[in-house]
C-alpha cells in the first residue's frame, strides 16, 4: 500500500539549484519581518529520535549561518503521540514566534484522538524539509534472521511473544507495524517508548526483538555493527543502503514514508510565514542539509512550501484516514 510515492534522484544538486533559483533569496524578503524574541522550535517527539535530531541540526545551522537575529530554542513535547505538541501549537494561535517540527502523527493523532480538539488544516504551512524512510531492523546477534522471509517465519513461530518497539499508539511505526501484521497475517506485541532514539537503544539492549526505525535513529548502531536492516519500505533502494532490498522487490506491496515539515500555529502573520519559508528554503538548499539527507537516508529532492505544503497535508490527511480504516484503529492503538 503506497501512501506517498517519490523517487530519490541520483544526484541532489539539481534540486538544490532549483530551490535557490526559484526562490531567489534576497535581503528584502528577510527584512519584511524579523523575530522580536526567541523562537520556540517545538518537536512533537522525544529526545534522540529522528525529529529531535533534525530539529537540533536545523537549529545549529541557523546559528552557524547567522540566519536569525533571535535564537531558535528546541523544545520536546512528545506526550500523547504528539497530541501535547499539537494542542500547544493550536493554543499559540496568532503567535509569530513558535514553529513545529512534524512527523506523520501530525495527521494520525488528530484522527485517532478526536478529543484533543486540534485541526491541523488551520495551521500555517511553512516548508517540507524531507521525506523520511523506514527500514525493518533486528539485533545483529539474531543470526537466524537473515532476510524478510526468515524474519516473518520467526515472528509467526514466536507469536505474540515477539516484541516490536515503537514511539506510541498512532505513531508512524505503529501504523507500519499494523500494516505488516495484516499483510503477513501474524500478531506481535507492540511496546511504546518516548522516542525513536530510545527505541533504538532498546533494540541494541535486546529489550525488544525488532523495530521499524527511521535510518537516522539506527545508523549509529548499524555502523557499529549492533543492528542490521532487513528490508526498506521505499519505492527504490536508498543510496545509504544499496544492498538492502525493498519490500516491493520481494513482492510485498508495503511502502510508507514520513514527512518532515515545519509548520506554524493558526493565524501566523503572512510576513512571518514568508520569513520562515525563506529561512528554511535556504537551509534546505544548503550543502550541510543535502549531505545529511543522503547520509541518513532521507529523500530531499523536492522543496515544498506554503500553499503547496498545505495541499500536500490535505492529501495526506485523507490517505491516512483511509489507511487507519484499512488496518483498523484498534490495530494501531492496541485497544
Amino acid at each position: 500500500m503506497s501512501i506517498i510515492s517519490t523517487k530519490l534522484k541520483k544526484t541532489l544538486v539539481p534540486a538544490v539549484v532549483a530551490v535557490t533559483t526559484t526562490l531567489g533569496f534576497s535581503a528584502t524578503a528577510f527584512a519584511e519581518w524579523s523575530p522580536k524574541k526567541p523562537i520556540e522550535l517545538i518537536i512533537m517527539a522525544g529526545a534522540g529520535g529522528g525529529a529531535d535530531q533534525i530539529a537540533r541540526l536545523l537549529q545549529g545551522l541557523i546559528e552557524k549561518k547567522d540566519l536569525s537575529s533571535r535564537p531558535f530554542i528546541p523544545i520536546n513535547k512528545p506526550g500523547g503521540s504528539g497530541a501535547e505538541a499539537l494542542r500547544y501549537l493550536q493554543d499559540k494561535a496568532g503567535d509569530d514566534h513558535t514553529v513545529l517540527v512534524t512527523l506523520n502523527s501530525f495527521y494520525t493523532t488528530p484522527i485517532i484522538q478526536k478529543g484533543i480538539g486540534v485541526d491541523v488544516t488551520k495551521f500555517t504551512p511553512i516548508g517540507r524539509m524531507a521525506l523520511d524512510n523506514f527500514l525493518l531492523w533486528v539485533h545483529s546477534d539474531q543470526t537466524d534472521i537473515t532476510d524478510l522471509d526468515s524474519y516473518v517465519a520467526k515472528v509467526k513461530e514466536t507469536g505474540k511473544s515477539w516484541t516490536v518497539g515503537g514511539t506510541g499508539s498512532g505513531q508512524e511505526d505503529s501504523i507500519l507495524t499494523a500494516m505488516m501484521e495484516k499483510h503477513f497475517d501474524y500478531e506481535v506485541t507492540y511496546i511504546p517508548f518516548p522516542g525513536g532514539g530510545t527505541v533504538a537503544k532498546n533494540l541494541v539492549g535486546k529489550h525488544i526483538d525488532s523495530t521499524v526505525n527511521n535510518p537516522a535513529e539506527q545508523n549509529e548502531f548499524y555502523r557499529a555493527g549492533n543492528s542490521k536492516p532487513l528490508v526498506q519500505f521505499t519505492a527504490e533502494r536508498l543510496p545509504a543502503y544499496p544492498d538492502i532490498p525493498t519490500a516491493k522487490e520481494l513482492g510485498h506491496d508495503i511502502e510508507y514514508y514520513m514527512q518532515r515539515s515545519i509548520n506554524g500555529p493558526p493565524g501566523m502573520s503572512a510576513e512571518a510565514q514568508q520569513w520562515y519559508i525563506d529561512l528554511f528554503a535556504e537551509l534546505y538548499a544548503s550543502e550541510e542539509w543535502q549531505t545529511f539527507c543522503v547520509e541518513d537516508g532521507l529523500a530531499c529532492d523536492e522543496w515544498m512550501a506554503g500553499d503547496d505544503l498545505g495541499a500536500f497535508h490535505d492529501v495526506q490527511i485523507a490517505k491516512h484516514k483511509e489507511l487507519i480504516e484499512s488496518v483498523g484503529a484498534s490495530a494501531i492503538t492496541g485497544e
